[in-house]
């Protein structure tokens, strides 16, 4: 066994970083991401048992999902997704987590876009539920504290509430700097720019989206935003 200091937020396996990072970085297909992805796999099936192997499999399956999802490959990104789900929910069952809680949030947020309507409405708002069960837990949990606040930042009118959003997300930022992990960080400045944007602040938009392609200099999603403003 390793140590499971990873499990409440600390250092993650490189194994593992290297598939986070390669989705992230959006510059390679769902079909070179797959070998990666079982690498990480086996790796953790090799090191890891329990609720720590538990939530790392979630965490290779909702990657996976992403990449797949990124090329409107929505069934494929589904199954991903759902065996996610079905992993979180195995951590929580053996004990509860902040990460089993975080993982169980990460993917239904997920599968709310590759989803009918119907299961949105059924199910999207345990998104907020799970993360907040995370917080109780692990206070600290950055990517948890994300989920919470993405919520103002990036949901349909009029249901968003871009101040109340940002403030989150800035207080993320500057409280839990320290905390982030590489994909939290970029997630926390690409939302800042994103609210920034929405209410017509260009300038302070560019500089946050700035900030999050340092983070992931390949990002596509990153690049396009720039090139909108």
């Amino acid at each position: 066994m390793v140590s499971s200091s990873w499990l409440f937020g600390e250092d993650l396996p490189e194994w593992y970083t290297v598939l986070r990072d390669a989705v992230y970085s959006q510059n390679l297909s769902s079909r070179e991401i797959a070998p990666i992805f079982n690498t990480a796999k086996g790796q953790a099936v090799k090191e890891l048992s329990g609720v720590n192997l538990s939530v790392m499999l979630s965490r290779c399956e909702y990657m996976m999902g992403r990449s797949f999802q990124l090329e409107e490959k929505n069934t494929e990104a589904r199954a991903c997704f759902e065996k996610g789900l079905a992993y979180a929910q195995e951590s929580l069952d053996m004990k509860a987590s902040p990460e089993g809680w975080q993982m169980l949030s990460e993917n239904i947020s997920y599968l709310c876009t590759v989803r009918s309507n119907a299961w949105v409405m059924a199910n999207g708002l345990k998104v907020e539920r799970y993360a907040k069960s995370a917080l109780e837990l692990d206070p600290g949990n950055t990517a948890a504290q994300f989920l919470v606040a993405a919520r103002w930042v990036y949901a349909p009118s009029p249901f968003h509430n871009y101040k109340r959003g940002l403030q989150m997300m800035e207080a993320i930022n500057n409280d839990y700097s320290s905390r982030l992990h590489r994909d939290d960080r970029f997630n926390v400045y690409l939302a800042i720019g994103y609210a920034h944007n929405q209410q017509k602040r260009s300038g302070d938009a560019r500089i946050w989206f700035l900030k999050a392609l340092d983070v992931y200099p390949d990002n596509k999603y990153v690049k396009k935003l720039i090139a909108e403003l």
